[in-house]
């Protein structure tokens, strides 16, 4: 596969569960605990598929796949109510502090696109507050009435974008993404797109990104044109 150009940027746009935080391994088990009580199984695939989508379509897809005899409503009730038992102490992953910091350090305007919901936010990031707080701002796919459609849809994306004081055009915006779905997104908004994968995914539903890395430890700004790390 061919080297992508990559190109200068003036802004970062993050996602947050299983890029900065350590999350998507709880919502795997709550939606594998579900779907167990009524004797159906969890797949890979599903999970892939739901991946970065809106706690309403990540509902719709795991009742539809998985057969689930419930609404919507009751799904995320369920959902919910399991998520905030296990949110509470939520670690962050690799690199995620570090950039973050280096970002704020050197005024690199950044924000924070993530499909969970406003109030799901706040108790994952209870742990990291003053971290989170360096963020510019924070659109929130599934609280924030401004995105009708989530990703892989590119608004939560141009929404960021044009949440900046500056409103940088999209191809002056890195976005930082670790599912098909995210990278479709940030792809569609003419932004390029940094992948951190799950391991998992297979080779081919990655290719889309820009940049795939193993974590942001491995993240160089330079190549973006952003500050280089000092150590």
């Amino acid at each position: 596969m061919a080297q992508k150009v990559l190109r200068n940027v003036t802004h970062c746009i993050f996602d947050m569960d299983g890029l900065l935080l350590d999350t998507e391994r709880i919502y795997e088990e709550v939606t594998r605990q579900i779907a167990g009580s009524y004797g159906r199984q969890y797949t890979e695939a599903t999970r892939f598929r739901l991946m970065g989508t809106t706690d309403q379509r990540s509902a719709e897809i795991a009742i539809d796949e998985c057969q689930l005899p419930l609404t919507v409503g009751e799904y995320l009730k369920r959902y919910h109510k399991l998520c905030h038992e296990r949110m509470q102490n939520v670690p962050l992953l690799k690199g995620a502090e570090r950039l973050l910091r280096h970002l704020h350090a050197n005024k690199v305007p950044f924000a924070l696109a993530t499909s969970s919901g406003a109030e799901m936010v706040e108790l994952k990031t209870r742990k990291h507050r003053e971290l989170f707080d360096l963020f510019n701002h924070r659109v929130c796919g599934s609280s924030d009435k401004e995105v009708k459609n989530g990703k892989p849809a590119p608004d939560i994306f141009l929404i960021a974008a044009d949440r900046f004081a500056d409103k940088p055009i999209p191809a002056n915006c890195l976005v930082f993404e670790d599912s098909p779905n995210g990278v479709t997104a940030g792809e569609s908004a003419g932004m390029q797109v940094v992948m951190v994968p799950d391991p998992r995914l297979a080779p081919e539903r990655c290719s889309h990104a820009t940049q795939i890395l193993r974590s942001l430890e491995e993240f160089k700004p330079e190549l973006f044109g952003l500050p280089p790390f000092k150590n």
